[in-house]
Order: structure tokens, then sequence, then C-alpha cells
């Protein structure tokens, strides 16, 4: 089976055709499916791009392109366990390839050496120690995201919503969790913490922390996307 997401003009899309294959259903039914939304979706051509696509036979027909916000318009249609399935490796599919798209390598030679000075520059002012990595996956205790986050420069909120953007993590209610791929790994721990609320009212809410072996995942897996700490060097 080809990819289900692929890059195209610099953005993530599939094809009413993957989308057909992918799902179980007729082409043309797929077409005409995206056609009848034409009429009642003001930004239809943000969203499809209608072109010919070769079947598995090499003939060229009529179907579309479509982005992330399409294939979601699209796929709210497609109901049962099975579509269901569809619908979560399509949002895998799309969050990786929106990520590789982050850290593609430039275009022009012009951008490449404004990125390797803007490299260069970020290198000299925030060099972390050589042993920073090594003391920080050392750590055997508990770590909380808000403390991982600022080692990396980010705040708690945006560093996870950068690792739900890469589908690391989701939100329950007012607590992070890993997705299923990642859970009973023994990357996390959830404790439940007691605080006090505006009105007097005394109140307990889960949170997640990071395990040892957590962390060194979190190292791995950011240093893949290209995402290393930003600590000071310090004496």
């Amino acid at each position: 089976m080809e990819d289900l997401v692929i890059m195209k003009n610099k953005q993530a899309v599939t094809s009413s055709l993957q989308v057909a294959d992918t799902f179980g259903k007729r082409h043309d039914h797929v077409a005409d499916s995206i056609d009848s939304l034409k009429k009642d979706v003001p930004n239809f051509g943000e969203m499809f791009i209608e072109t010919n696509l070769p079947d598995s036979y090499g003939r060229n027909r009529r179907g579309y392109y479509m982005n992330r916000d399409g294939f979601t318009l699209l796929a709210m249609g497609f109901t049962g366990s099975k579509a269901l399935q569809f619908k979560l490796q399509y949002i895998d599919a799309f969050n990786e390839m929106e990520q590789q798209v982050k850290f593609q390598v430039p275009s022009t030679l012009p951008e490449a050496l404004r990125l390797a000075a803007d490299q260069a520059e970020k290198i000299s002012v925030l060099q972390p120690k050589a042993d920073y990595t090594d003391k920080m996956l050392a750590n055997p205790g508990l770590e909380t995201t808000s403390v991982i986050a600022k080692n990396y420069g980010y705040s708690t909120r945006e560093f996870n919503k950068l690792l739900h953007g890469l589908g690391i993590q989701y939100k329950q209610g007012k607590t992070w969790l890993l997705y299923a791929k990642y859970q009973d790994q023994g990357y996390t721990h959830v404790e439940p913490y007691g605080y006090t609320n505006s009105d007097g009212i005394e109140m307990v809410r889960n949170t997640m922390k990071w395990t040892q072996k957590g962390q060194e995942f979190l190292y791995s897996f950011l240093k893949s996307k290209g995402i290393l700490p930003r600590i000071e060097q310090t004496a």
C-alpha cells in the first residue's frame, strides 16, 4: 500500500484514490462525496485540489488531493470501528508528515546559509555543557514536564502542545496522557496532588511525571526531530 500521506507543494496531503483504497470504497463514490461539499464549503479550494490520478492500471481518473482539513471534513461521514481505526492511522500519518516539513532541508542556497548562520549564533550563545545530557538522563527520580520543558527553552504549555503535535500525548480533562503505543513502556507515572482552588476548596488533580526511561525516550525522540536542550553553559 502507498503512503497514506505524501508531500505536495510543501503541504501534507492525501488523495481521493488513497482514501478510497484505504476505506474500501469506490473511488467515484469518494469523488462524488467531495463534489457534494463544494456548494456548502466556502473555502473548498483551500482544502481540495481537483486533479487527474492514475488508477492501478495506469489510467487517469478525475480525483482530488486534500489536506488534513479536507480529509477530516470528508471522513466525518465514514462510520464504524474499522473506519475509526483508519482515521486514527491517517491522523498519525498527517502528524508525522507535518513534523517532517518543519525540519526539511532548505530548498535554496541563500536559505541554507541563513539557517546555518542562525544555528551557529544559537550554538555560540546557548551551547549546553558537554555533560548536561548525561546528568539530565542520569536522574533516577521522576521529573515534571515543566522542568523538562524549561531545559528545552519552552514554556510548559508550548512543550505539551509540541508533544501532542508529535503524536506522543493527548489531553484527557486537565491531565496529559501518552497515546496507546507509548503506554505501558514505563515512560511516565501519573500521581495525584492536592491543591486549594480559588473558593478555598481542597481539590485533587492527577499529574503526569516522566521516569528516567521516559526522559531518555523524549531526548532520543526529540533529537531525531532536530530538537535539542537549550541550557546556557555554566561554570
